[in-house]
């Protein structure tokens, strides 16, 4: 169902490049403002310059963003910063990182894969998008035809993960970098024909879903359907028919999910009293007390929301009782009938169905945009309504991976920025150029 090929990358001349470490960054996604000026002052050579590049007063659409990536991606293939594969590869990449105390490593596999609309089942979403930052994506796709961050995608293979596909890869990798955050990867080149056939036979019949990356997926369809009415004959074979995605194994013992906890502001202070009785009335509720270390705090807070959410859907709420955490317990299981059932299974979904929409009144798009933040750290969640940013934080749980695939399967859409995979494959381990040899 999926058609999964090898490319012809362009990589970083390791030849003329000392340190890839310095010249890697996270998704545009997942880059704060301040990570952003550090990755472009790690190097004149950062990734950052094409994958999420400043912004500055003066720019206009001729000089722009968008328009500095063309031109700085041009320059370093021509001065041969970057160069381009000689023949299509897979490329093999091993994610090493610490977790809770221990090591972790994931090995997952980037290829281009065959863009297909949402609707014909082989490749399946699970959350909601939001208009601004797929616009800001396709202008950079349009400026710059490539894709320099991989989107995330997930097949089931019983654990098995995809080195079982491809058992006599791992000898010496092509290159090796380690993040900020202290996640190392290496990455292996798949350029036997065997191994090739190997892996795409395989996914033929697979179903993908995306785990993360929904706005650049979106983002390329757009682009292709621009692309394909500039073609008299089109054959479903150009480049810009393709995305890059990483692809791993659905039920990796070491992939993993991680909570992305909600902040609220710009709400009138009347209400809370109100608010505070609907939460009485339709929950269990706790009070957890802060400990003398704020640490210690939020390790005993997230244990104990950990705890509670064995038992069914819990949320922790901080902000309503000064420097206490309220755990919340629906009193019965709500049923939100205008929806498919998975959702009704899932805490992040009954949060915004019953207390974001209902309660606090957050039921737009535009209203979600204006009043909600999100934050994967609870520290921050905290933090940020200590200094008055934000009036309200709600922790929550991780979803299981196998709920976002049941979502996806059932044709539903989870609020976005429900799920937090870890770690992600950076940008500027390889580049997917959309353009045909």
């Amino acid at each position: 169902m999926a058609d999964v090929q090898p490319f012809r990358g362009i990589r970083y001349n390791l030849e003329q490049i000392d340190d890839l470490s310095a010249l890697i960054c996270p998704p545009y996604d997942v880059i704060s403002p301040e990570e952003q000026l550090s990755y472009h002052r790690k190097s004149p050579y950062n990734v950052v310059r094409l994958e999420f590049g400043e912004e500055r007063p003066e720019d206009s659409p001729q000089d722009s963003r968008y328009t500095r990536a063309a031109l700085t991606m041009k320059s370093w293939q021509r001065d041969n910063i970057l160069i381009r594969e000689e023949s299509p590869a897979f490329y093999l990449v091993e994610h090493r990182f610490p977790y809770q105390d221990t090591e972790k490593s994931r090995f997952s596999l980037i290829a281009r894969v065959r863009l297909e609309n949402f609707s014909s089942g082989q490749i399946r979403p699970h959350e909601v998008t939001i208009g601004g930052a797929s616009a800001d994506r396709l202008r950079l796709l349009k400026s710059c035809h490539a894709n320099f961050s991989p989107i995330m995608g997930l097949f089931r293979h019983h654990g098995a993960g995809i080195l079982s596909l491809l058992p006599n890869t791992i000898d010496r990798p092509i290159l090796s970098a380690v993040d900020h955050y202290g996640v190392g990867y290496a990455m292996w080149l798949v350029t036997e024909k065997e191994a090739i056939a190997t892996v795409s036979d395989f996914f033929a019949d697979r179903t993908l879903y995306i785990a993360d990356g929904h706005h650049r997926y979106e983002t390329a369809l757009a682009h292709q359907q621009e692309q394909r009415s500039k073609y008299s004959r089109h054959t479903g074979t150009e480049a810009f028919d393709f995305v890059m995605m990483t692809l791993t194994d659905a039920e990796d013992p070491n992939l993993i999910m991680e909570p992305t906890h909600r902040l609220v502001r710009g709400l009138n202070k009347r209400i809370f009293p109100e608010f505070s009785d609907q939460l009485a009335a339709s929950c269990d509720q706790d009070l957890l007390s802060p400990l003398p270390n704020a640490a210690e705090t939020l390790k005993n807070w997230l244990n104990t929301l950990q705890e509670w959410g064995h038992r069914g859907t819990t949320f922790g709420l901080y902000g309503l009782d000064g420097l206490c955490l309220r755990l919340l317990t629906p009193k019965q299981k709500l049923m939100f009938t205008d929806q498919l059932s998975a959702l009704n299974d899932l805490d992040v979904y009954i949060l915004h169905r019953s207390i974001l929409d209902r309660m606090l009144g957050i039921s737009s798009r535009e209203m979600a945009e204006n009043c909600l933040g999100y934050t994967r750290d609870g520290s921050e969640a905290t933090s940020r309504v200590d200094s008055g940013e934000y009036q309200l934080a709600f922790l929550l749980n991780p979803t299981p991976v196998s709920s976002v695939l049941t979502v996806a399967d059932e044709g539903a859409r989870m609020p976005q920025k429900s799920t937090y995979f870890h770690p992600k494959t950076p940008a500027g381990l390889v580049i997917n150029p959309l353009w045909d040899d």
